[in-house]
């Protein structure tokens, strides 16, 4: 009767542990060493401990689990302050970084990790100190880099220095660190492709900012589409945005004052996409009947446009989600992990491309 009582009180609070430590009568670093599964801890008392967590019904915090010492059970991942602030701001919509946090963070809830998110200026000239700071107040197991730091050598140099495990998102070049990305030369190619298939010749690009690897990895899958149907290259057809809704709107009035202008538009992302829609609605052209546009990223809001967007679709969660599982594996000891992962893209094909039926 009185152990019943005693079950009853404790389940009546948050069991800790300190109550899982005290009912085996073994040390705090113990229990969290069978936690853990680390190393020396006697059968037995590792029999004990299990069935101190199993009676109290404990579920083991982050904290008890990096007492261990060997693991902090965290994953940081570092995204562009500047962009991901304007983008906030300006209320452009976030949902790169929606989608990123989503799959990075149930990946770690699968296996009990937690991702830290933090923001760092890429063209900060104390950028190294700024991650340094981070990881010092953190001490992740590893670290996610997102474009344009997933190719920015001062912060990729300062990892590989601290023999810090990394995930590259959205990079393809060559050196440390897992590098997860899908095909975007393809995936341009592919979108430019549709898009000749529809009958057009005067296809316009809107690139991205120079700063991300993969802006010119979609700029040359343009330029290979269009060359492969006897196109010539026409510097007149290639608008250089930044990704902001502005540059779009720049580019696309730059399109639209040409003697020929393009009848088609490929946008490097989906705010300069709607960028160039608005542009064109402001000038009486009919989507896709005068224009026909293919955005990058597919983020919700180019299915709710007039008329919803034709967007490849670019895996922004699956390829955080790689990231943090690849980093966690590496953690395990794991030592026949891909360098490089390219995942698949997809071509949604919608309204701004195909005529709605009346």
């Amino acid at each position: 009767m009185v152990k019943l009582e005693q079950a009853a009180s404790t389940a009546a609070r948050k069991v800790t542990i300190k109550h899982v430590a005290a009912e085996a009568g073994v040390s705090l670093q113990t229990v969290s060493r069978v936690i853990n599964n680390g190393p020396n801890v006697r059968p037995e008392v590792r029999e004990r401990v299990n069935a101190a967590v199993a009676r109290l019904g404990y579920v083991p915090s982050l904290a008890a689990q990096r007492m261990g010492g060997s693991r902090s059970y965290l994953l940081l991942a570092l995204n562009d302050r500047d962009r991901t602030i304007e983008g906030w701001r300006s209320g452009e919509g976030t949902d790169w970084v929606d989608q990123m946090l989503l799959g990075g963070m149930l990946k770690c809830a699968e296996a009990g990790y937690r991702m830290i998110f933090e923001l760092v200026d890429t063209h900060s000239a104390h950028v190294e100190r700024e991650v340094k700071a981070a990881i010092a107040a953190l001490h992740p197991d590893g670290v996610i880099l997102t474009p344009p730091h997933s190719d920015n050598p001062l912060i990729t140099g300062l990892l590989v220095d601290l023999g810090l495990p990394f995930a590259r998102i959205g990079s393809t070049a060559t050196g440390a660190g897992f590098s997860i990305a899908m095909d975007d030369y393809a995936a341009a190619e592919t979108a430019t492709n549709h898009l000749l298939d529809l009958g057009h010749r005067r296809i316009g690009f809107i690139s991205g900012s120079p700063e991300y690897v993969l802006s010119g990895a979609r700029l040359q899958g343009y330029r290979a589409a269009m060359a492969g149907r006897g196109l010539p290259d026409d510097a007149d057809l290639v608008g250089h945005g930044d990704f902001t809704f502005a540059s779009g709107e720049a580019a696309m009035e730059t399109f639209c004052r040409l003697a020929h202008p393009p009848t088609a538009i490929v946008a490097s992302n989906d705010q300069m996409a709607l960028a160039a829609l608005r542009v064109a609605g402001r000038r009486g052209l009919a989507v896709p009947h005068d224009l026909a546009i293919i955005s990058f990223d597919d983020t919700p809001i180019v299915r709710f446009s007039n008329p919803p967007l034709t967007a490849v679709v670019q895996p922004i969660a699956a390829m955080a989600s790689a990231a943090a599982d690849l980093l966690i594996r590496a953690k395990s000891g794991q030592d026949d992990l891909p360098q490089a992962s390219t995942l698949p893209f997809q071509l949604a094909v919608r309204g701004s491309t195909v005529a709605t039926s009346d």
